[in-house]
């Protein structure tokens, strides 16, 4: 679908739409609900005002005529305390005069009623008017509220008619009903109590001389402080009427103005979508692709600055499609060269066979540019010599006699020397205008083949000079255009062809390297088999050599005995030096002949282990009993230091034996005289026991404590004598490893030295732990 096809069809999806409401539709809605709103709140707010205020008067008239009766000190003496019913009277009337005043009650220092009065009024749904001859009075619990709390300020109670026609104060759903009904009448009860002092005058001090009588009198005078209680009823019929005409007026009024705004605003929003709809009908034109007129606009505000404003647009945007127009077929074009580029550029990638390569190119180029007929001709690596490699879009006949070719060429003004040396490329709009700088063959191959016009681009790479690549188009001119889109791409070819006569190289260089490690591997599978011969036969003699080496070594130990047991007869003192050196040194010899022995066995790996369960403390204490002896003679401790908790270890009796032995005496060789020999045993928490050998003697240099373990490995020592074949601390450790323990040492020079290694513990025996076996004490 193309883009005029998508807009018309939004558009049309736009159009077909008829359930929106208009912009003046909304407006006008919208502003007619805030006028209204805003009309109807100032309209009630002035209402509510005005209704508070007429109440507030109302209060304030009863008030008045209360404060005033009850302070008219005729009134209080010459006829409330008097009882004067006549002159009540007359004050009764006097109040009953005011329009607004309904009832009057006046009554006496006992509660009774004196004097009252009222006007004809008519009952109604609770309201009360002046029509019917029915007289109505408040009950006597307001008054008789006042004689138990007298007040100086008159008391004002919202009255309404109860079932049994008298006036109560009114319920709280009452007050609701009143608040929300402005228009219905509402009766009120004013009261306020005469007191035998009004409230502002003020009593003259007590002379201190006073007799107690007259301050008995006094307090018999001020025990009834209350004269009376004087009630008024006061309707606000009259106020509500007023409030009626003046809400009647109101209303009109707010009426008046809403009608006005609605009108107002539906004039001005015409003024503004009018326009705005010939703008949406100009553009979904435009949209659709027409070419509408210019609107006209006669108002110079906004809209009418908006309409001229989209007029510009609309020619601008009308001449942006014409330039679109006239550019999009060389945009389509660009887009055809980059995606022949680009597709160019993979397949070149993507292969690194160089005669593969080769016609790749030159095919690919052909078919995505346009040219009739392309030529890549190669320099030489070494020499200024240049070769047809490839030639496309010819006779094969032409092809072959153009690949036989071989030019020399040097540093001058020929093209072979511009493209191969200096890496310019040419472009040659027309051939006999450069047919005297071409070299005379490739002229004459051209002119075979019928080119007319041809460009050439270089193919150079990390700042070499490979070669050029060349096209032409038949009988029509290269342009330009054509030059640049083959310079654009000989970047990428080039490094094609270099990457592909590297990877040749590379495989001539990898194909020898593979024949050369055939070779040397062949040599050297030769050779070891040879030194594992020899391995082989040298760990047989030293097994052998071992072993015959006993025979006579046993004979002359039991020669060597019998003289030192002087079997032979008396011996000298010279004589008995020599047969215990004899004797030493057969031992030292022994010792040597096991250790290599059991040196050829790890070797060929006839070592086999025999794991049990074993008690480590009793293992120990017995090797140590076996060389207690031989620590003696160097008048040298032997201890044993262990808890009295041992778990079993699982491990080679002979295998441990040897180990400790080995430790031990060697700790014994190389301590000093009156020196201590330490045998440490402890439960590590990871489920091995360890078991340290310690000693006071020369202690081992620190640079070589690394290699104490090697074969063989020679360690300085103060006792040269006491060294032997090297063998003894590396038999140890494979011993160690073997039952899955650890080995190291740990020493100081002049201080000492510390063999550590690990056996791992007993796995849990059946009825028990091995972690708790308790081993049986030895003394």
């Amino acid at each position: 679908m193309t883009s005029q096809q998508l807009i018309a069809e939004r558009t049309s999806q736009l159009n077909g739409g008829r359930g929106f409401i208009g912009l003046r539709t909304k407006f006008v809605v919208f502003f007619s609900m805030i006028l209204i709103l805003t009309c109807s709140a100032l309209s009630l707010y002035f209402i509510e005002t005005r209704r508070a205020s007429m109440t507030e008067e109302l209060n304030r008239l009863g008030s008045i005529l209360l404060t005033s009766l009850v302070n008219n000190g005729r009134f209080r003496y010459g006829a409330l305390i008097a009882e004067d019913r006549a002159t009540l009277q007359q004050f009764t009337e006097s109040l009953i005069a005011v329009e607004e005043v309904v009832y009057v009650v006046i009554r006496g220092t006992d509660g009774m009623i004196l004097a009252q009065q009222n006007k004809l009024v008519r009952e109604s749904l609770g309201s009360l008017t002046f029509t019917q001859e029915r007289r109505f009075y408040p009950e006597e619990r307001i008054a008789q509220e006042l004689y138990r709390s007298p007040v100086h300020a008159p008391v004002m109670t919202a009255v309404e008619l109860s079932q049994d026609k008298i006036l109560v104060p009114t319920t709280p759903l009452s007050v609701w009903s009143q608040f929300f009904s402005p228009l219905r009448d509402n009766l009120y009860d004013f009261a306020l109590p005469v007191m035998r002092r009004p409230a502002f005058e003020v009593s003259p001090a007590p002379l201190p001389f006073e007799f107690d009588e007259s301050a008995d009198q006094r307090r018999e005078r001020d025990g009834q402080p209350v004269q009376g209680v004087v009630q008024i009823g006061i309707s606000d019929a009259q106020t509500k009427r007023a409030l009626f005409e003046i809400m009647r007026h109101v209303l009109g009024l707010t009426l008046l103005i809403i009608v006005a705004g609605i009108v107002g605003a539906h004039i001005l929003t015409s003024r503004i979508t009018i326009p705005l709809r010939s703008l949406a009908t100009t553009a979904r034109q435009l949209a659709e692709g027409g070419t509408p007129p210019a609107l006209p606009y006669t108002t110079r505000d906004e809209v009418g600055q908006l309409t001229g404003i989209f007029n510009v647009m609309t020619a601008a945007l009308q001449e942006r499609n014409v330039a679109i127009t006239n550019n999009l077929e060389t945009i389509r074009r660009q887009i055809g060269q980059l995606t022949s580029i680009h597709q160019t550029s993979a397949a070149i990638s993507s292969t690194l066979d160089l005669h593969q390569l080769m016609d790749t190119v030159l095919q690919l180029l052909m078919a995505n540019l346009g040219l009739s007929r392309m030529m890549l001709m190669l320099k030489h690596e070494d020499r200024h010599i240049a070769y047809v490699a490839r030639v496309a879009g010819v006779d094969p006949e032409i092809a072959d006699a153009a690949k036989t070719l071989r030019i020399t060429f040097h540093d001058d003004d020929t093209l072979l020397a511009e493209l191969l040396i200096h890496a310019k490329p040419v472009l040659a709009p027309d051939i006999n205008a450069v047919s005297h700088r071409m070299h005379p063959a490739i002229l004459e191959l051209a002119r075979r083949i019928g080119v007319v016009s041809f460009v050439c681009v270089p193919l150079q790479s990390h700042n070499r000079i490979l070669g050029f690549i060349s096209g032409d188009r038949g009988p029509q001119s290269c342009t330009t255009e054509d030059l640049d889109i083959l310079s654009t791409i000989a970047g990428h070819v080039a490094t094609a062809l270099d990457n592909a006569r590297a990877y040749e190289h590379l495989a001539r260089l990898t194909e020898n390297l593979e024949h050369s490690i055939e070779e040397r591997t062949r040599e050297l599978s030769v050779a070891n088999e040879r030194l594992q011969d020899h391995d082989r036969r040298r760990t047989m003699f030293i097994s052998v050599a071992s072993h015959e080496l006993r025979t006579p070594m046993t004979v002359i130990r039991s020669f060597a005995d019998n003289m030192l047991d002087g079997v032979a007869g008396a011996l000298t003192d010279r004589q008995s030096i020599y047969l215990e050196r004899i004797q030493h040194n057969l031992n030292r010899l022994t010792r040597i002949i096991n250790q290599l022995l059991d040196w050829s066995r790890l070797d060929l790996k006839k070592e086999e282990l025999h794991l049990e369960p074993l008690f480590i403390k009793d293992l120990t204490a017995a090797v140590i009993e076996t060389l207690r002896s031989m620590a003696d003679e160097k008048r040298i401790a032997l201890t044993l230091e262990t808890p009295d908790y041992l778990p079993m270890v699982m491990g080679d009796r002979d295998k441990i034996e040897q180990i400790l032995w080995n430790l031990v005496v060697n700790a014994i060789k190389f301590t000093q005289p009156d020196g201590s020999v330490m045998i440490f045993l402890a439960a590590l928490p990871a489920g091995f026991v360890q078991i340290c050998v310690a000693d006071t003697g020369c202690g081992i240099p620190h640079t070589h404590l690394h290699k104490v373990f090697d074969e063989f490995s020679k360690v300085p020592s103060v006792f040269p004598g006491s060294q032997g074949a090297q063998l003894g601390l590396f038999i140890t450790k494979s011993f160690v490893t073997m039952q899955k323990g650890t080995i190291w040492v740990t020493s100081e020079e002049q201080k000492g030295t510390k063999f550590y290694f690990t056996l791992p513990v007993a796995p849990l025996q059946p009825g028990g732990s091995s972690s708790s076996a308790q081993e049986p004490s030895r003394t």
